[in-house]
Parts: C-alpha cells; sequence; structure tokens
C-alpha cells in the first residue's frame, strides 16, 4: 500500500461506511435519465450556462441622442430603471 501525502489523512472503515451512507441518502443527488446518460456531449457542454437576458421579440436599439443635463440628472435620480422610465414618457409623448 502506498503512503499519502502529509496533507491527506486516512479515514476508518467506519468513517468510510458513514460517507457512503450520507451518499446514498442525498436528497439532492440524482440519477440521470438513461436518455440524458446517453447523449453526448463534451465537458465544455456540460458546466455551460446560459448568461445574460433571454432574447426578447423586439430588442431595443442602441442610439445616441443629447439631452438636457437636468433632464438626465432627473431620471439617474429615479434610481435603478431610469432608461425604461424615460423611454416610457417617450412614447407616451409621441402617443404610442
Amino acid at each position: 500500500m502506498s503512503k499519502l501525502p502529509k496533507h491527506l489523512k486516512t479515514i476508518s472503515d467506519e468513517e468510510e461506511a458513514e460517507i457512503q451512507r450520507q451518499i446514498t441518502t442525498d436528497l439532492d443527488d440524482e440519477d440521470l435519465s438513461d436518455k440524458a446518460a446517453k447523449r453526448p456531449m463534451t465537458f465544455a457542454q456540460a458546466i455551460q450556462r446560459q448568461r445574460g437576458r433571454p432574447p426578447v421579440e423586439t430588442p431595443r436599439r442602441q442610439i445616441s441622442i443629447r439631452l438636457d443635463p437636468d433632464v438626465i440628472d432627473y431620471y439617474k435620480g429615479t434610481g435603478k430603471g431610469w432608461q425604461g422610465r424615460l423611454n416610457d414618457v417617450l412614447r407616451k409623448a409621441a402617443g404610442l
């Protein structure tokens, strides 16, 4: 039997049995379905996460517009989401 590195400790048979018992009773551990287990994927696909917001049907377009500083300061002062509120005011003013 090979020696373990100093930073690793050996465990007793009782400790190993307790670890195995905890593994079998873990409610968060779910078995893969046969279908999911047969579907091949790379490691990168397995850990890939969706990032950002989901795509919308009619995305907004980015433009550049010049506004008076006091208008910008007012809407920024209303907190997070100020651009959406400004958009709503513009839609209402345009009758949309």
